[in-house]
């Protein structure tokens, strides 16, 4: 069996494969080959573990599963729902990042809360302020917090906002309160967090209309997909006064662009999809993939098959 993967591991990694494939299978490491060579040499694999290129996919007669190195599988949707699902069963790391999503969360929103921000600006001003920033802060004990997505992320980000005393309402679809209810939730929240998938139903969820619903005090935390936010709309309740501040781990168009005003934006914490990361992440990866391998040449059923129907 030939694996490919698309993106570079650590050599320790290279080790941990070697040990779990069998004579029998071929590890091709995509990264080592010239990019010239890089697509025929996928079109050989049974088996790829990354994030090949989605046409790449349509292309191959010998491809039979690819496991995503992330939860996100935009890229795949175009060619899933215009009729091109390839034979190819796709599998993603849900529930992988909840984790260090749910710290990074709950760390960005304790930077704004606390002015950490502001305050390591100051230090590379050495401008001290001190005592004159202390009534500029806030608590984050005893806070209204409405989490939008009740999946692993969002279990995660409980258990830590727990200790903070705060109160923790989910929004989800299988059971109240629901999308439907949003609008009733937002004037009684302090801080929202999302860390929703992108489908149809959450493009744009926050817009002009929601953040005029919101306390001129609260703060929103998107550690989703940024098209859940119409970010003109963000600038403009951000700029006015109408929301408090914002914690960005993704945005509608990654990299930002340098011209986006949301860099220079008081009071919002842009962390550039990092919010998943940790030291111990490629190879933590690469154990899921080959468990999940583990399964797949002895038949059985797959971890965390993509739903491209449902969009998650």
């Amino acid at each position: 069996m030939h694996i490919y993967i698309t993106f570079r591991l650590p050599d320790a990694a290279r080790a941990l494969v070697a040990d779990a494939l069998s004579p029998d299978d071929v590890c091709i490491w995509g990264q080592d080959l010239p990019e010239t060579e890089r697509k025929a040499a996928f079109l050989q694999a049974d088996v790829a573990f990354g994030k090949p290129p989605a046409d790449w996919l349509t292309e191959s007669q010998q491809l039979r599963w690819v496991q995503l190195y992330s939860t996100g599988f935009d890229d795949y949707l175009p060619l899933y729902r215009s009729g091109q699902r390839p034979d190819v069963i796709i599998t993603n790391l849900k529930g992988f990042f909840a984790q260090p999503v749910a710290e990074s969360a709950i760390a960005g929103l304790m930077a704004l809360y606390r002015r950490i921000d502001e305050l390591a600006r100051l230090q590379t001003q050495k401008k001290w302020v001190g005592g004159a920033m202390r009534p500029t802060m806030h608590l984050l004990h005893r806070k209204h917090v409405l989490v939008l997505g009740a999946g692993a992320i969002g279990q995660a980000i409980q258990q830590i906002l727990n200790g903070f005393d705060c109160t923790v309402t989910f929004v989800r679809n299988s059971q109240p309160p629901t999308m439907a209810d949003l609008d009733a939730l937002l004037p009684y929240t302090d801080v929202v967090i999302s860390v929703l998938p992108e489908t149809t139903e959450t493009a744009n969820v926050f817009n002009e209309a929601r953040f005029a619903l919101l306390k001129p005090s609260a703060v929103i935390v998107n550690a989703g997909r940024g098209s859940l936010i119409d970010e003109d709309a963000l600038l403009i309740a951000l700029q006015s006064g109408q929301l408090a501040g914002a914690v960005l781990d993704v945005t509608r168009t990654e990299p930002l662009p340098a011209d986006s005003p949301l860099w220079h934006c008081p009071n919002v914490l842009l962390t550039q999809h990092t919010g998943g990361g940790y030291d111990e992440e490629d190879m933590d990866k690469l154990r899921v993939f080959l468990r999940n391998f583990v399964k797949y040449k002895k038949g059985l059923p797959l971890d965390n098959i993509v739903d491209f129907d449902r969009g998650y």
